[in-house]
């Protein structure tokens, strides 16, 4: 049985116009989020901005996601820091609020051994935790291969891993080599990493599509090719810029389309070029009434 299946989505941290944590209107996504029918939520990721935010925000962050899901989904927490002794004590700190698990990363700050990534998950793995190893090597220097893995799963804590190379046959490989679950974690793979074997996706548009999120993992998972390509379609222009630097701006973009406005981004993340908003808005747009007009095909 999965430890974590489903659409988990990496939530975004909404900021005021004075660029505060807005800890309200988190609250209420997190509970918007999980009326649309998401599976789980990942606080403190990269997309909810965790490297801008103080010690203090972080942890009431995570604090009061865990505390809106209220036991209604499972919450799975970043563990980025610069230290093996940093990511510890959030992995901790995670466990002592409640989060059902972590999403850990491996060393970020520099390109590490493989004995040093794998002292660095031991060091995680000590807390006790149920751990989702990341594997992003275009923004980190670490690529967890399936090799890698192998070595690693033998931790008993360690129970997926969020495969974000980009690279589908990544996940078969990982199911050869392992007994690993594996999220997919990048959006415009979401189709294809359930069809392949993959049983959950930490996702990032899903923040302003979540019940179209949703329904395309659950047809993907179900092997229903048509149903689920015809919406992965719509939904790809948006997916794409899941995987863009600029993810962030991008994401909170759509969000506001979708009537859920979260704010803007802390500095060093600026708004995007007028020409950015536009091709958003021309994708959403797109995303949003085909869909509608699928639907309503559908039930006529």
């Amino acid at each position: 049985m999965p430890k974590f299946e489903g659409v988990y989505v990496a939530i975004i941290t909404p900021f005021t116009t004075e660029f505060e944590v807005d800890y309200k209107r988190l609250a209420e996504l997190c509970d918007w989020l999980i009326m649309q029918g998401v599976n789980g939520l990942v606080p403190a990721g990269s997309l909810g901005e965790y490297a801008t935010l103080t010690n203090e925000e972080r942890a009431k962050v995570v604090q009061t996601v865990i505390e809106s899901a209220a036991g209604r989904v499972p919450v799975v927490v970043g563990s980025a820091a610069p230290s093996t002794k940093q990511a510890a004590e959030w992995v901790r700190h995670a466990k002592d609020s409640g989060a059902a698990g972590v999403m850990a990363l491996p060393p970020i700050q520099y390109r590490p051994l493989e004995d040093e990534v794998i002292a660095h998950y031991e060091a995680l793995n000590e807390v006790g935790l149920p751990m989702i190893a990341y594997n992003n090597p275009h923004d980190y220097k670490v690529d967890l291969t399936p090799q890698l893995l192998a070595r690693l799963s033998r931790l008993e804590h360690l129970v997926a891993v969020k495969e974000f190379s980009g690279d589908i046959r990544r996940v078969h490989d990982i199911l050869e080599y392992t007994d690993l679950d594996v999220l997919i974690g990048v959006d415009d793979l979401a189709m294809e990493g359930p069809l392949m074997g993959a049983v959950g996706w930490i996702s990032g548009v899903p923040n302003a599509l979540p019940k179209e999120g949703v329904e395309l993992f659950n047809l993907a998972r179900q092997g229903k090719v048509q149903e689920a390509t015809a919406l992965y379609r719509r939904l790809l222009p948006l997916f794409h810029y899941d995987a863009s630097p600029q993810l962030v701006q991008s994401i909170k973009y759509m969000m506001e389309l979708a009537g859920f406005p979260v704010g803007p981004t802390r500095p060093p993340r600026l708004p995007l070029p007028e020409a950015e908003y536009e091709a958003i808005q021309k994708a959403f747009e797109h995303a949003v009434n085909r869909h509608q007009s699928a639907g309503e095909a559908k039930s006529s």
